[in-house]
């Protein structure tokens, strides 16, 4: 049997792609990219994250919540979903809300995430500084254009750049005049060679503090960013997203549900900043901007989660109720499903077959990882935590590429039914694995088929 045959029907990766998801796995991590090679159960959130990608693209703004429990793939959905976003042309930031890093209440901090983890295709991490690039490059290309001035006469070409630059501003100069001051302090600091002041305002315009002063006297600013002008801020960078050709931005906030665990008048706080964002959104002040949150069911219906702020407990709501076949994807408030053994299974499959186009023995990793096999140790895997299927996959997918698939790959004479017990020890497994595997031992488990 050949390579050829093994690689049929299967999705069409890179190599570097397909050990880049390898590598992640054998690390216990979700990977970054080509996250569609392994997924399964997402078909429901297909034509609808279509349709509002569309939508976002030709000017309007969406938000998605999406709810799961732990275990039900919120951060693989989400990465899915920023994934999807830069293949149609968006940029994409994922933020992690915490109480000390990144609290929800603080939207400055948000923001400087946001640019942090800026991402487009081309870039996975810190973009800012190639889409402001572009998007100044984009400017001049409009001006030349326009006709003149002629591409030699640098000084006239930075002159009317800049002038095209705060008429493509002009709106969001009203609000945040600081925005575009150091927008164009930064242009002719890159224009002059002033590299460590360019690096300066590069990073006021992402929201970081404590930034020297002399940079600031050069463009004429003051202070740092606050909390009110973040937003103002977010306008304008999606004013330069749109110019320099992006469909728009997606920003995943992510683990909101630590809301839940901070101080009551913090948590009050971030619920007001959250349903403030969600207001801005649905007064057309952020055109081109998908924003999405996750959250676990508590968060959205316990009483120390949205239910103690009634206007966005009101604009969240969804009828959870009936079967979840019949779940409504264009809902504000969508829910994921607990992964179940099943899905589980159909998740190893890819894997294997995915690590099979890369293996050096292909035809003995298929052989001896068969179908039947991967059912017995999903089984096994979910058995040592409890059976809880939700919170498997992470662990499963680790021991089927390190401990199995590599060792079939690596030994000619490595059987795993043979030569392979599965363990798990709990310096590898994190809080809610280890109190799951200690709950019971799998002969008291009762599992699904």
């Amino acid at each position: 049997m050949t390579g050829q045959q093994f690689a049929k029907d299967r999705p069409v990766i890179s190599s570097q792609r397909r050990n880049e998801i390898v590598d992640a796995l054998r690390r216990g991590t979700v990977p970054r990219r080509s996250l569609d090679a392994f997924a399964v159960g997402l078909d429901a959130f297909e034509t609808v994250v279509g349709e509002e990608l569309a939508a976002v693209a030709a000017g309007s703004a969406k938000f998605k919540a999406v709810r799961g429990e732990y275990g039900s793939g919120k951060t693989f959905f989400v990465r899915w979903l920023q994934e999807r976003a830069k293949r149609e042309g968006f940029a994409a930031a994922e933020v992690q809300i915490s109480e000390t890093e990144t609290p929800l209440h603080r939207l400055e901090t948000v923001y400087r995430r946001l640019t942090e983890r800026l991402s487009t295709a081309d870039a996975q991490q810190g973009a800012l500084r190639a889409v402001l690039d572009n998007w100044f490059y984009v400017l001049e290309e409009d001006v030349l254009a326009e006709g003149g001035v002629v591409e030699g006469d640098a000084g006239g070409l930075l002159a009317r750049t800049t002038d095209l630059m705060e008429r493509r501003l002009a709106a969001v100069a009203r609000h945040a005049p600081a925005f575009a001051t150091a927008l164009r302090a930064w242009r002719r600091a890159v224009a002059e060679n002033e590299r460590a002041t360019a690096e300066a305002l590069l990073a006021w315009i992402g929201g970081q503090p404590n930034v020297g002063a002399a940079a600031k006297r050069y463009a004429g600013v003051k202070g740092d960013l606050d909390h009110f002008g973040a937003l103002s801020f977010l306008q304008g960078l999606l004013v330069i997203l749109r110019d320099s050709g992006f469909a728009g931005l997606m920003v995943v906030l992510d683990e909101v549900e630590t809301l839940q665990r901070v101080r009551s008048d913090v948590r009050e706080k971030s619920m007001n900043a959250l349903r403030q964002v969600l207001d801005e959104i649905d007064s057309g002040r952020f055109p081109r901007l998908y924003l999405v949150i996750t959250g676990t069911p508590a968060f959205f219906e316990g009483p120390q989660g949205v239910q103690r702020l009634p206007p966005l407990a009101q604009r969240l709501a969804v009828d959870f109720s009936g079967a979840h076949r019949f779940d409504n994807p264009r809902a504000p408030q969508v829910r994921l499903q607990n992964f179940d053994l099943a899905r589980l299974q159909g998740v190893g499959r890819k894997v294997r077959d995915l690590y099979v186009t890369g293996a050096a023995a292909p035809e003995r990793v298929t052989r001896r990882a068969d179908d039947s096999y991967l059912n017995s140790l999903a089984r096994a895997v979910t058995g040592s935590l409890g059976g809880r299927v939700g919170i498997a996959p992470r662990v499963f997918l680790k021991k089927l590429v390190q401990d199995v698939l590599d060792r079939i790959d690596l030994h000619p004479d490595f059987d795993p039914r043979r030569d392979y017990a599965l363990t798990l020890t709990d310096v590898e497994l994190n809080d809610v694995e280890r109190n799951a595997r200690a709950a019971s031992t799998p002969d008291d488990v009762d599992l699904e088929r």
